[in-house]
Protein backbone atom coordinates (compact mmCIF):
# COMPACT_ATOMS: atom_id res chain seq x y z
CA UNK A 1 0.00 0.00 0.00
CA UNK A 2 1.11 3.26 -0.77
CA UNK A 3 2.96 5.35 1.58
CA UNK A 4 0.97 8.16 0.30
CA UNK A 5 -2.96 6.68 1.51
CA UNK A 6 -3.42 7.29 5.23
CA UNK A 7 -3.93 4.07 7.34
CA UNK A 8 -7.64 2.93 7.98
CA UNK A 9 -9.10 3.71 11.22
CA UNK A 10 -12.29 1.50 12.57
CA UNK A 11 -14.85 2.97 14.23
CA UNK A 12 -16.94 0.26 15.92
CA UNK A 13 -19.55 -1.12 18.08
CA UNK A 14 -19.60 -4.50 20.24
CA UNK A 15 -20.80 -6.08 23.77
CA UNK A 16 -18.88 -7.59 25.70
CA UNK A 17 -19.83 -10.64 27.95
CA UNK A 18 -20.28 -8.66 31.48
CA UNK A 19 -22.93 -7.09 28.69
CA UNK A 20 -21.77 -3.72 28.66
CA UNK A 21 -22.34 -1.99 25.27
CA UNK A 22 -18.76 -0.34 23.93
CA UNK A 23 -18.37 2.22 21.30
CA UNK A 24 -14.90 2.76 20.38
CA UNK A 25 -14.09 5.73 18.30
CA UNK A 26 -12.45 9.38 17.83
CA UNK A 27 -12.41 13.07 19.50
CA UNK A 28 -13.21 15.13 16.51
CA UNK A 29 -11.91 18.69 16.13
CA UNK A 30 -15.56 19.41 15.86
CA UNK A 31 -16.33 17.85 19.67
CA UNK A 32 -13.26 19.80 21.02
CA UNK A 33 -13.18 23.55 23.43
CA UNK A 34 -10.53 26.14 23.11
CA UNK A 35 -8.16 23.86 25.36
CA UNK A 36 -8.71 21.04 22.44
CA UNK A 37 -10.59 18.88 24.92
CA UNK A 38 -14.08 16.94 24.84
CA UNK A 39 -16.28 19.69 25.62
CA UNK A 40 -19.07 19.11 28.39
CA UNK A 41 -22.14 19.33 26.05
CA UNK A 42 -19.99 17.05 23.39
CA UNK A 43 -19.51 14.17 26.80
CA UNK A 44 -23.19 14.36 27.18
CA UNK A 45 -24.41 13.65 23.41
CA UNK A 46 -21.44 11.13 23.87
CA UNK A 47 -23.06 9.12 27.01
CA UNK A 48 -26.46 9.88 25.95
CA UNK A 49 -26.41 8.76 22.58
CA UNK A 50 -24.66 5.05 23.19
CA UNK A 51 -26.95 4.78 26.08
CA UNK A 52 -29.91 5.16 23.17
CA UNK A 53 -28.20 3.19 21.02
CA UNK A 54 -27.69 0.06 23.65
CA UNK A 55 -31.52 0.71 24.13
CA UNK A 56 -31.90 0.28 20.12
CA UNK A 57 -30.07 -2.82 20.02
CA UNK A 58 -31.94 -4.70 22.89
CA UNK A 59 -35.42 -4.05 20.82
CA UNK A 60 -36.20 -0.87 23.07
CA UNK A 61 -35.72 2.18 20.33
CA UNK A 62 -37.39 5.35 20.21
CA UNK A 63 -40.11 4.07 17.66
CA UNK A 64 -40.76 0.98 19.97
CA UNK A 65 -41.40 2.69 23.05
CA UNK A 66 -43.64 5.43 21.56
CA UNK A 67 -46.11 2.70 19.66
CA UNK A 68 -45.99 1.66 23.76
CA UNK A 69 -46.81 5.12 24.47
CA UNK A 70 -43.60 6.18 26.37
CA UNK A 71 -40.40 7.82 26.02
CA UNK A 72 -37.22 7.17 28.37
CA UNK A 73 -35.51 10.57 29.25
CA UNK A 74 -32.44 11.23 31.02
CA UNK A 75 -32.94 13.20 34.30
CA UNK A 76 -29.65 13.39 35.90
CA UNK A 77 -26.14 12.49 35.25
CA UNK A 78 -22.56 12.77 37.27
CA UNK A 79 -19.27 12.49 35.98
CA UNK A 80 -15.73 12.22 37.25
CA UNK A 81 -13.33 13.33 34.81
CA UNK A 82 -9.97 11.76 35.41
CA UNK A 83 -8.65 12.63 32.09
CA UNK A 84 -10.35 15.16 29.43
CA UNK A 85 -10.49 12.98 26.23
CA UNK A 86 -8.43 14.88 23.61
CA UNK A 87 -8.65 15.80 20.17
CA UNK A 88 -7.47 13.18 17.81
CA UNK A 89 -7.93 10.52 20.78
CA UNK A 90 -9.31 7.49 19.80
CA UNK A 91 -11.73 6.27 22.89
CA UNK A 92 -13.67 3.58 24.15
CA UNK A 93 -17.28 4.77 25.38
CA UNK A 94 -18.69 2.12 27.46
CA UNK A 95 -22.06 2.25 29.16
CA UNK A 96 -24.49 -0.64 30.75
CA UNK A 97 -27.71 -0.83 32.86
CA UNK A 98 -27.66 -0.93 36.82
CA UNK A 99 -30.80 -1.82 38.97
CA UNK A 100 -33.38 0.94 38.31
CA UNK A 101 -34.73 2.84 41.18
CA UNK A 102 -38.65 2.98 41.96
CA UNK A 103 -38.40 5.76 39.45
CA UNK A 104 -35.84 6.01 37.64
CA UNK A 105 -33.45 4.25 35.46
CA UNK A 106 -29.78 4.24 36.59
CA UNK A 107 -27.03 4.02 33.56
CA UNK A 108 -23.40 3.83 34.08
CA UNK A 109 -21.23 5.05 31.78
CA UNK A 110 -17.34 5.17 31.21
CA UNK A 111 -14.38 6.55 28.87
CA UNK A 112 -11.13 4.80 28.19
CA UNK A 113 -8.32 4.61 25.69
CA UNK A 114 -7.52 2.11 23.60
CA UNK A 115 -5.05 1.16 26.38
CA UNK A 116 -7.70 1.18 29.13
CA UNK A 117 -6.86 4.24 31.15
CA UNK A 118 -9.80 5.38 32.82
CA UNK A 119 -10.53 9.03 31.46
CA UNK A 120 -14.36 9.70 32.16
CA UNK A 121 -16.96 7.48 34.65
CA UNK A 122 -20.39 8.47 35.48
CA UNK A 123 -23.61 7.12 36.74
CA UNK A 124 -26.86 9.01 34.97
CA UNK A 125 -30.29 8.84 35.94
CA UNK A 126 -33.56 8.01 32.97
CA UNK A 127 -37.10 8.33 33.76
CA UNK A 128 -40.08 6.61 31.89
CA UNK A 129 -42.65 9.18 30.38
CA UNK A 130 -45.89 8.57 29.47
CA UNK A 131 -46.16 10.44 26.24
CA UNK A 132 -50.25 10.72 26.62
CA UNK A 133 -50.01 12.70 29.73
CA UNK A 134 -46.08 13.89 30.07
CA UNK A 135 -46.50 11.89 33.53
CA UNK A 136 -43.50 10.04 35.17
CA UNK A 137 -44.21 6.41 34.98
CA UNK A 138 -43.30 4.07 37.33
CA UNK A 139 -40.05 1.45 36.66
CA UNK A 140 -42.38 -2.06 37.25
CA UNK A 141 -45.22 -0.34 34.41
CA UNK A 142 -42.17 -0.63 32.18
CA UNK A 143 -41.10 -4.35 33.63
CA UNK A 144 -44.48 -5.13 32.63
CA UNK A 145 -44.59 -4.47 29.32
CA UNK A 146 -41.42 -7.48 28.65
CA UNK A 147 -39.68 -4.93 26.93
CA UNK A 148 -36.29 -6.70 28.73
CA UNK A 149 -35.29 -8.82 31.48
CA UNK A 150 -34.55 -6.26 34.27
CA UNK A 151 -31.14 -6.04 35.48
CA UNK A 152 -29.86 -6.37 39.24
CA UNK A 153 -26.60 -5.33 38.66
CA UNK A 154 -24.97 -2.75 40.88
CA UNK A 155 -21.43 -1.26 40.80
CA UNK A 156 -19.34 0.67 42.87
CA UNK A 157 -18.57 4.15 41.22
CA UNK A 158 -16.10 6.68 42.14
CA UNK A 159 -18.10 9.62 40.70
CA UNK A 160 -20.48 11.84 43.01
CA UNK A 161 -23.95 10.92 43.40
CA UNK A 162 -26.23 12.41 41.50
CA UNK A 163 -28.96 14.22 43.69
CA UNK A 164 -30.59 17.30 43.94
CA UNK A 165 -28.66 20.88 43.19
CA UNK A 166 -29.29 23.34 45.51
CA UNK A 167 -28.62 27.63 44.41
CA UNK A 168 -27.10 29.63 47.04
CA UNK A 169 -29.51 32.52 48.55
CA UNK A 170 -26.95 34.66 46.91
CA UNK A 171 -26.68 33.69 43.26
CA UNK A 172 -26.26 35.93 40.59
CA UNK A 173 -27.59 36.59 37.19
CA UNK A 174 -24.40 35.49 34.77
CA UNK A 175 -26.19 34.89 31.67
CA UNK A 176 -28.91 35.03 29.73
CA UNK A 177 -30.34 33.69 26.18
CA UNK A 178 -33.06 32.75 24.14
CA UNK A 179 -33.67 28.60 22.59
CA UNK A 180 -33.31 28.28 19.28
CA UNK A 181 -34.22 26.20 16.40
CA UNK A 182 -30.14 24.71 16.50
CA UNK A 183 -31.12 23.96 20.40
CA UNK A 184 -33.83 21.47 18.98
CA UNK A 185 -33.49 17.53 18.64
CA UNK A 186 -35.13 15.32 16.44
CA UNK A 187 -37.36 14.90 18.68
CA UNK A 188 -38.26 18.65 18.13
CA UNK A 189 -37.18 19.26 22.19
CA UNK A 190 -33.91 21.22 23.49
CA UNK A 191 -31.49 18.47 23.84
CA UNK A 192 -30.08 17.32 27.07
CA UNK A 193 -26.67 18.35 25.74
CA UNK A 194 -27.09 21.90 25.01
CA UNK A 195 -28.26 22.78 29.00
CA UNK A 196 -23.83 22.28 29.15
CA UNK A 197 -23.41 24.50 26.72
CA UNK A 198 -25.71 26.95 28.78
CA UNK A 199 -23.85 26.08 31.68
CA UNK A 200 -20.32 27.09 30.03
CA UNK A 201 -21.08 29.57 27.99
CA UNK A 202 -22.55 31.19 31.39
CA UNK A 203 -18.92 31.67 32.78
CA UNK A 204 -16.53 34.27 32.70
CA UNK A 205 -13.40 34.26 30.76
CA UNK A 206 -11.30 33.31 33.34
CA UNK A 207 -13.00 29.73 34.33
CA UNK A 208 -12.80 28.76 30.60
CA UNK A 209 -9.47 27.44 31.02
CA UNK A 210 -10.98 25.21 33.67
CA UNK A 211 -10.47 21.18 33.76
CA UNK A 212 -13.55 20.45 35.39
CA UNK A 213 -12.90 17.30 37.97
CA UNK A 214 -16.76 16.67 38.84
CA UNK A 215 -19.63 17.84 37.10
CA UNK A 216 -23.27 17.03 38.39
CA UNK A 217 -26.06 18.02 35.61
CA UNK A 218 -30.45 17.88 36.51
CA UNK A 219 -32.65 18.36 33.84
CA UNK A 220 -35.99 19.67 35.05
CA UNK A 221 -38.94 21.56 33.09
CA UNK A 222 -37.70 22.28 29.15
CA UNK A 223 -36.91 25.37 28.15
CA UNK A 224 -39.34 25.64 25.15
CA UNK A 225 -38.17 27.05 21.73
CA UNK A 226 -38.40 31.06 21.26
CA UNK A 227 -38.02 30.94 25.75
CA UNK A 228 -35.39 32.79 27.13
CA UNK A 229 -33.16 31.47 29.48
CA UNK A 230 -31.58 32.83 32.70
CA UNK A 231 -28.63 31.37 34.14
CA UNK A 232 -28.04 32.17 37.63
CA UNK A 233 -25.05 31.32 39.77
CA UNK A 234 -22.58 31.34 42.24
CA UNK A 235 -18.83 30.95 41.85
CA UNK A 236 -17.03 30.00 44.96
CA UNK A 237 -13.26 29.99 44.27
CA UNK A 238 -12.19 28.54 47.71
CA UNK A 239 -14.31 25.80 47.63
CA UNK A 240 -13.68 25.61 43.91
CA UNK A 241 -16.81 24.75 43.08
CA UNK A 242 -19.40 26.58 40.81
CA UNK A 243 -23.60 26.48 41.19
CA UNK A 244 -25.57 26.74 38.27
CA UNK A 245 -29.14 26.80 37.28
CA UNK A 246 -30.84 27.47 34.14
CA UNK A 247 -34.16 28.83 34.75
CA UNK A 248 -37.19 29.96 31.79
CA UNK A 249 -40.38 31.57 33.08
CA UNK A 250 -42.09 28.76 33.15
CA UNK A 251 -39.73 27.37 36.02
CA UNK A 252 -36.11 25.73 36.33
CA UNK A 253 -35.35 24.08 33.29
CA UNK A 254 -31.80 22.95 34.66
CA UNK A 255 -29.09 22.93 37.63
CA UNK A 256 -25.19 22.21 37.38
CA UNK A 257 -22.57 21.63 40.09
CA UNK A 258 -19.19 21.98 38.31
CA UNK A 259 -15.59 21.35 40.82
CA UNK A 260 -12.38 21.47 39.70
Amino acid sequence: MSDLIPQETESRQYYKEDLSFNWETMVFFSQCNINKNLSLNELLKLTSDIAVEDFARRGMSRETLAKNGIAILVSRDSFRIHKFPKENQRIVVRTWEEKSEALQFVRAVEIETLDGEKLVSGITAWLLVDLNNRRILPIKKFDEMGLRTPTLKKTEHDCLPYGKIQLPEDAVLLDERFIKYTDLDANGHTNNSRYAAFAVDSLPAEFQGIEFKDVRINFAKEAMLGQKVQVFGKIDKEAKKIILVGKTESGTSFEAELLW
